[in-house]
């Protein structure tokens, strides 16, 4: 099958590329690789799957001429985004990022005869402070970035609904694991830790739950979507684990693995963070037989190796 993967050469991009080339499939990327963090772990992020065959593609989904990357196509994995919650980070950028480029990626696939799937990569974040239910919850986002990814999930799903494109969203739970973007919560605490340098944390953090996922077990899912089209056309799932922790256990497993505390700075509380996520995979369990595999426990050994 040829696939096209947005984003790929940024974290969740880039492990699905080698994925899917893993299971025979032709393989196209498409990065824009802007400034969010450094190219080179980019290209870091993207060169095996590079020298396995991957074609990739530099360009900007909101502005560039998309037929040529998009030619032939049978399934769309769109991973691509304006990602995180950041106060530095302007809201138009979430919306040029996450709604102006979805909907140029939809209207550029719609007429082709070949398109099979466009997967919709979501967010828990489109639930708000609490998203600990299923996908019948209504969505309440607390952030520019759940508000646009919310946003860009109904632009696909419109598609799907009114002009028979077919498509679902899968919707991540805080993903974590080796090629993690710079500024997300372990890479910064193992940065730390190891170069003995603050460690800002959020005020109220540490008390967050979350459904951390490694990001093998996400890919799982991922990976699952070309073996049941028909089962997910239209469909919202879940992706993440069923274990929860929070932030401040995260923390004492990691200073405990690497036998050194983190210095912490606390910083005033993060506007628009989320309280608890907890992963309702019960939709997913059933259309795709989605079962994720690896313990936090496990999985943080893996990311701190991978990072150190």
């Amino acid at each position: 099958m040829k696939i096209l993967i947005t984003g790929a050469a940024g974290y969740i991009g880039s492990h699905l590329a080698d994925r899917l080339l893993d299971a025979g499939h032709q393989v196209v990327g498409v990065d824009c690789f802007s400034p969010y963090y450094e190219r080179a772990t980019k290209e870091r992020n993207a060169a095996a799957a590079l020298e396995r065959g991957m074609t990739l593609h530099e360009i900007d989904l909101a502005s560039a001429a998309l037929d040529a990357c998009c030619s032939g196509v049978e399934l769309i994995y769109h991973c691509a985004a304006q990602p995180g919650i950041s106060a530095s980070t302007p809201f138009d950028d979430y919306l040029r990022n996450n709604v102006v480029a979805t909907q140029r990626l939809i209207e550029t696939a719609l007429p082709s005869p070949d398109l099979r799937m466009f997967v919709n990569l979501g967010t828990s974040s489109i639930y708000g402070a609490d998203a600990t239910g299923p996908e019948t919850e209504v969505p309440q986002p607390t952030s520019y970035y759940g508000v646009t990814k919310l946003a860009a999930e109904q632009l696909v799903l419109a598609a799907q609904r009114e002009r028979d494109m077919p498509a679902c969203s899968l919707r991540l739970f805080s993903v974590y694991g080796p090629r993690e973007r710079p500024e997300k919560l372990i890479p910064r605490l193992v940065r730390a830790i190891s170069a003995q340098t603050p460690f800002p944390l959020y005020e109220g953090a540490r008390e967050h739950m979350r459904s951390f996922t490694f990001v093998s077990d996400i890919i799982d899912g991922l990976a699952l979507v070309p073996d049941h089209i028909d089962a997910v056309n239209g469909q919202i799932l879940n992706l993440g684990s069923t274990i929860q922790r929070s932030t401040g256990w995260v923390i004492d497993f990691v200073e405990s693995e690497m036998g050194r505390a983190a210095n912490v700075d606390t910083q005033p509380r993060r506007p628009g963070d989320q309280l608890a996520t907890h992963a309702n995979i019960d939709r997913a369990r059933e259309l795709l037989g989605y079962a994720p595999r690896v313990e936090p426990e496990e999985g943080l050994r893996q990311a701190i190796a991978w990072f150190s």
